[in-house]
């Protein structure tokens, strides 16, 4: 990518011509509209428009994914291609505006009649634009420091019953959670200011037993109190909770938004984790919504230290390859560079759009298509060499087995949701690393020896598993784990 774009991955679905959709989308999101109009000069569209950058045709449907009026009232038969398009938005349209970025990569493109099917899969910021916005204040380095985890996973759980409890019985709870050796607990993302538990009242509970627990054996538990609400009543819980001596605020991202978060970030020094509650909304259509690699680019960006990816093997409808890609996604940086693009190289003609369609749908090849969006506006230019390229791999990321190399700008993944000590391989053997929150609910609160034996049943295991030895052969010798292999392992 180019150090003065945006690049925006989608997965679309039309019974049109793909490159000819790409470039209605070029359009609508940058300069143009579907007809050119008066002022839309060809130097303005040099300066402001969006770029095809690729399109890939992909399979072919006989139904379409969702209904369209608006091709309906076409009357097209279909049938629907899928295809991957890439494109590219000058950071100049947008500034370091973080609603805006995410109205121009994900807003009126859903509402598209030549589509029945639009997603967001992933965004590529340039490092100069990312430097714009908010980082972590803590991320993985600064979570460890917080807790005093210098090694391993840090092992949390949620307080359950999850609303409910007074004040005082949740400080109570927090008590034995923290004598269990915990290195986090959060709050469950519907109880934030209720009645029963307000923030005023709970915080103060909370933290006297956080405190008394630091006295006794000098480690900090961590505790993200939920403090969603609107921006000031947010500022203010998060200032009760620094001054009680509290280390962490948890927020509903989707229901605070952007700019509250903004706000908040840049209002407290306090690790912010990041609960993505109504996620599955934005998600679970393969063809509708944003992919979760993009949604955590634009969080990082408002600069939360923690993301929720759910939990491998867990309760809820995501697959695990989704976990784990969620997991690599926020260890990664989100800033890469090329040089900016030339501005010769921003010309091209939809002659060049629908000669890479047809390129792409008879040999299923990926190209590269500079375009411009006015569709039929104009003269075409005259197509360069350079406008056709394979297209750029991805970039990697390499994590080590431990560990934390330079990582910034990465955040903490929090897998969570049916965690135990049996979930404990398979989590090692995707992500690699033990820079992640592994919590538990019912896998340290129903372990039959208590919570402490739970909590130690998953340390055991994650010692084993960087160990390179098997969770049974591990429970020989340990019988915290094998107390948890033998009741949970028989309800799985």
């Amino acid at each position: 990518m180019h150090a003065d774009r945006i690049e925006a991955t989608y997965l679309i679905e039309t019974p049109l011509a793909p490159a000819k959709v790409a470039e209605v989308m070029a359009g609508e999101q940058s300069c143009g509209t579907f007809t050119r109009v008066h002022g839309e000069t060809d130097d303005l569209r040099a300066r402001a428009r969006a770029i095809v950058e690729s399109v890939e045709m992909l399979d072919v449907a006989e139904t379409p994914a969702l209904p369209n009026s608006w091709l309906e009232r076409q009357r097209n038969p279909g049938p629907w291609q899928r295809a991957r398009v890439t494109l590219s938005f000058p950071t100049a349209n947008i500034g370091a505006n973080l609603p805006t970025l995410a109205a121009t990569v994900a807003g009126n493109l859903y509402d598209l009649g030549e589509v029945t099917g639009l997603r967001l899969e992933s965004l590529r910021l340039p490092q100069a634009y990312r430097a714009q916005f908010d980082l972590p204040r803590h991320g993985v380095a600064g979570t460890r420091r917080l807790t005093g985890v210098a090694d391993g996973p840090l092992v949390g759980s949620i307080i359950k019953p999850n609303v409910g409890l007074s004040a005082e019985e949740t400080g109570a709870l927090v008590g034995t959670l923290c004598a269990a050796g915990l290195d986090f607990i959060k709050d469950d993302e519907i109880c934030a200011d209720p009645a029963h538990a307000p923030l005023a009242q709970r915080i103060p509970a909370v933290m006297d037993r956080v405190r008394r627990h630091q006295d006794r054996t000098g480690k900090h538990v961590m505790v993200a109190f939920n403090i969603t609400d609107e921006t000031d009543a947010m500022r203010r819980h998060a200032d009760l909770v620094e001054r009680e001596g509290g280390s962490c605020i948890m927020v509903s991202l989707n229901w605070c938004g952007h700019s509250a978060v903004q706000t908040l970030r840049r209002h407290s020094g306090l690790a912010l984790h990041g609960h993505r509650n109504g996620f599955g909304a934005l998600s679970r259509h393969p063809l509708l919504g944003i992919g979760f690699d993009a949604y955590q680019a634009l969080w990082r960006l408002a600069g939360v230290d923690h993301m929720h990816v759910h939990g491998l093997n867990g309760k809820f409808a995501q697959p695990d390859a989704e976990v784990i890609d969620g997991a690599r996604a926020c260890l990664a940086p989100l800033g890469c560079d090329l040089p900016p693009l030339p501005p010769a190289l921003a010309q091209t003609s939809f002659a060049l759009t629908r000669q890479a369609d047809q390129r792409s749908a008879e040999s299923g090849e990926r190209v590269r298509v500079r375009g411009m969006h006015g569709v039929g506006s104009g003269e075409p230019d005259t197509p360069t060499p350079a406008d056709i390229s394979t297209q750029r791999d991805p970039l990697t990321l390499t994590l080590s087995p431990g560990g934390r190399g330079d990582m910034s700008d990465a955040v903490m993944p929090a897998f969570s949701s049916g965690q135990w000590a049996g979930t404990v391989p398979v989590t090692w053997e995707a992500v690699g690393t033990a820079d992640l929150m592994f919590m538990s609910g019912g896998g340290i609160m129903a372990h039959p020896d208590g919570p402490a034996a739970g909590v130690q049943s998953i340390r055991q295991a994650w010692d084993a598993v960087r160990a390179g030895r098997t969770l049974d052969e591990a429970a020989r010798e340990l019988p915290e784990l094998r107390r948890s292999l033998d009741f949970f392992g028989r309800k799985g």
